[in-house]
């Protein structure tokens, strides 16, 4: 992520799913400097409060909650990926949805990608708004906040949250030329279409077809 200029120091978190919970990324700890031993494992329906941390000695991500979350609500969630990368934040800031500019906002599932209604972090308040946005969905944005994407496993959504920021950073410098010009919901319906089997390869395909 810090490769990817998505996060720096200990912005954002991380975490995969495991078959009784997840594997979550800790608090207040730069990724640079985390080991394996530094994530904390949250088992189904676990909650966490200021006195202890379930099953590590380590506190995990003040944001677990909303991984919890999209796990419980999301079964194709395999990992989640929460950024303050640098357009999505400023897209988010102005409450921003980003809209069917480029026909790669399909790629999340929907029309468009919502921006969730401001909470404060770490609050149930912030998970139930970002579980609404994400509804059909496996990104949005969140108010004065940043970002959230989940995919299949850790390389899925590296990969979404990478295009997502990307796509921000596009629909960013559309705005500075003035109001953008959309795709019709007819031509949306018909890429989400082409989505539903977008990167996959038959299965008697080889290198050479």
């Amino acid at each position: 992520m810090i490769v990817c200029g998505l996060n720096r120091g200990s912005a954002g978190n991380v975490s995969a799913r495991c078959d009784d919970g997840c594997i979550i990324t800790p608090t207040g700890i730069e990724h640079a400097d985390c080991t394996p031993g530094d994530m904390v494992k949250l088992g189904v329906g676990d909650t966490v409060d200021i006195s202890g941390t379930p099953f590590n000695r380590r506190k995990p991500s003040s944001e677990w909650r909303f991984h919890r979350d999209i796990y419980a609500a999301f079964p194709a969630a395999g990992a989640v990926i929460h950024a303050h990368s640098p357009f999505a934040t400023a897209l988010a800031c102005q409450q921003q949805d980003i809209p069917p500019f480029h026909y790669m906002v399909a790629r999340f599932g929907g029309v468009d990608v919502r921006c969730a209604e401001y909470a404060t972090f770490g609050t149930q308040a912030l998970s139930d708004a970002m579980l609404h946005a994400l509804e059909g969905r496996s990104a949005c944005l969140m108010a004065h906040h940043g970002m959230v994407v989940y995919g299949r496993d850790l390389h899925h959504a590296l990969a979404l949250a990478v295009e997502l920021e990307t796509l921000c950073e596009q629909y960013w410098r559309v705005l500075q030329l003035g109001t953008p010009k959309l795709l019709t919901a007819a031509q949306m319906d018909e890429v989400i279409a082409k989505f539903a089997s977008y990167g996959q390869q038959d299965s008697d395909s080889n290198v050479d077809a």
